[in-house]
């Protein structure tokens, strides 16, 4: 197969006019088949982000060139940096030669607790620790969860249905991850997109810090990693729904916070790992 990118430009690839997302670029394809046609075919763009903090890069993460200043209240929030979003004082994503920086004024006091950490990551899609100095950073300490949270079960299978109302640019590509926020209920109130799994749910917990969404559950369109239980649980989430497997570290960290994790997410079934007692079948909590 040989592909050459080039500047999106849509013209009659499909019947009917296309809307483009960002984060979707155009290329042309030709199959090793003789009997097939050159055409156009449509990818994920994956661009490295930087944050950057008070002037000091902290870590490149390989990403969705979208959303990225929730993503960067989202992980500055996850990874323990900030407490609350006043503790940062502004963001700016500007595009740089080689790929997109993303300035954040953080405290003083926040500052100085970052720069005593010492860590610094070459970020990839599916890693999560790169550039952790010690083995003991990994799994740290997050405070217990309490039990305030419930959720409605029979609604999951609707909530399911409308997690691909936040995948544009993966239903053109087939190549994006999903995090959504969705009420007891199952209606869904918002979610992101992104080439990274960890990506995605950093731009929910982002966007979920300056919302109202107290109330209800995230979903993820991927496996529940011990980092994607982290780092819901380091944003106050109770209940983490996943619609692939958990990882036997995932269910380890879900059951010391007190997290509902629960895997397999498909229609008409699901797989609980830990702390069912949030989690009802009737019409009622």
């Amino acid at each position: 197969m040989v592909i050459n990118l080039r500047v999106l430009q849509v013209k009659n690839l499909h019947p009917q006019a296309v809307t483009v997302p960002t984060g979707a670029a155009q290329c042309s394809v030709r199959h090793q088949n003789a009997l097939s046609l050159p055409q156009s075919d449509w990818l994920a763009e994956e661009v490295p982000v930087a944050l950057v903090y008070n002037g000091i890069s902290h870590v490149v993460m390989m990403a969705s060139p979208k959303d990225l200043a929730a993503f960067a209240l989202g992980f500055s929030l996850s990874e323990g940096i900030i407490a609350s979003p006043q503790d940062i004082y502004g963001i700016d994503v500007q595009p740089v030669c080689n790929g997109i920086e993303v300035q954040i004024e953080l405290s003083s006091r926040r500052f100085a607790g970052l720069k005593a950490r010492r860590r610094a990551m070459d970020g990839r899609t599916g890693c999560g620790v790169c550039g952790v100095e010690q083995l003991s950073e990994i799994g740290k300490s997050v405070a217990p969860l309490p039990f305030t949270q419930t959720f409605l079960l029979n609604r999951l299978d609707g909530a399911l249905a409308q997690l691909k109302n936040v995948q544009q640019v993966g239903q053109l590509t087939g190549c994006t991850h999903a995090a959504a926020w969705i009420t007891p209920d199952g209606a869904l109130q918002g979610g992101f997109e992104d080439v990274g799994r960890h990506v995605a749910l950093d731009k929910l917990l982002g966007m979920r810090a300056k919302q109202p969404w107290r109330q209800g559950a995230a979903l993820v369109s991927s496996r529940a990693s011990y980092e994607m239980v982290q780092k819901s649980a380091m944003c106050g989430v109770e209940i983490l729904f996943a619609v692939s497997a958990a990882t036997s570290l995932a269910v380890e960290v879900a059951e010391r916070c007190n997290l509902t994790l629960v895997g397999f997410c498909r229609p008409g079934r699901a797989t609980i790992y830990s702390h069912p007692q949030r989690l009802f079948e009737g019409e009622e909590v």
